[in-house]
């Protein structure tokens, strides 16, 4: 009985042994099991997440091709337009260069007749001047005028003659002192009389006739005084130019230096007197002006040039 009982506990005890190595046996292979399939589920999310990548690389390098040839599209649209402006400046350019040269000849031909026009009107008046024909004078003297219109070329001053004798030739051009319906003054101070002036003679006589025809045509009754007097401190000679006639308006001082301006059409006149007057004083560095502070009746001109 003895004997049994120790045979069966031993029995026993080698049957729960090897179920103990059974169980850590089967613990282990469960635990290798579960490590394989975490291996295998990591291998897969990677496998995956490189196909994503894959796909998402694909995406983008459609989008970058499709991008790609929209540049190429865009950079064929510059180059196109590119070719268009270059052509339009070329065109451009040579217009411009065509323009240049007509322009270039245009201003040499207009020299060679401007030329051309003061050796006319130059012969004009020197023939006036010698038959006394009226007529032939204003008309070379209309053509001159034209011809001062628009230029702004310097003119010399060469002559040197007494301040004194500009008043006494264009008095005698514009025969003002006979004139039969008028009263007319002149005044020199003494010593505009004894100072000498460096002018263009012929030119500041013109400016002057200007002043003083002027001054007769819108006069039909009353007076015109002629001043003349030096102002030493500017080195000027001062002539001035008032009547007695319709009178200027303040707001019209300098409307009236414009070309082809005229105040009363019922006066005869292209309207450019004044405005070849101040052109050529101008030119020779003094001025015309309208001296809007004169209390009237009538207008105050002034011109002045340097001695």
């Amino acid at each position: 009985m003895t004997y049994a009982f120790i045979i069966t506990l031993v029995v026993a005890v080698v049957l729960a042994i090897a179920y103990y190595f059974q169980r850590q046996a089967s613990a282990r292979q469960t635990e290798e099991q579960q490590q394989l399939l975490n291996d295998y589920q990591r291998r897969v999310d990677e496998q995956q997440k490189l196909l994503d990548d894959y796909r998402a690389l694909e995406k983008n390098f459609d989008n970058i091709g499709e991008g790609y040839e929209q540049a190429l599209l865009y950079y064929d649209k510059m180059e196109e337009q590119h070719q268009k402006v270059t052509a339009a400046n070329e065109a451009l350019e040579k217009r411009t260069t065509d323009l240049q040269q007509q322009v270039s000849q245009l201003t040499e031909s207009a020299h060679h007749q401007a030329e051309a026009m003061k050796q006319v009107v130059s012969d004009m008046q020197q023939a006036a001047a010698q038959s006394g024909v009226q007529q032939l004078a204003a008309f070379a003297d209309r053509l001159a005028d034209l011809g001062d219109l628009e230029t702004q070329e310097p003119i010399e001053r060469t002559d040197n003659v007494m301040v004194s004798q500009i008043a006494d030739d264009a008095i005698k051009a514009t025969a003002i002192d006979k004139s039969q319906y008028l009263k007319f003054e002149l005044q020199t101070a003494p010593d505009a009389a004894a100072t000498m002036l460096s002018t263009n003679v012929p030119k500041a006589v013109r400016v002057l006739t200007h002043l003083l025809g002027n001054a007769q045509k819108f006069t039909t009754d009353g007076s015109v005084k002629l001043s003349v007097t030096v102002d030493m401190d500017k080195m000027q000679a001062i002539y001035t130019v008032e009547d007695t006639g319709l009178g200027i308006a303040a707001d019209d001082a300098e409307r009236i230096f414009e070309p082809y301006v005229k105040l009363n059409s019922y006066f005869d006149g292209q309207g450019i007197g004044l405005t070849v007057a101040r052109n050529i004083a101008r030119r020779m560095g003094g001025d015309v002006t309208l001296d809007t502070t004169y209390a009237g009746p009538g207008a105050r001109f002034v011109l002045a040039l340097p001695m």
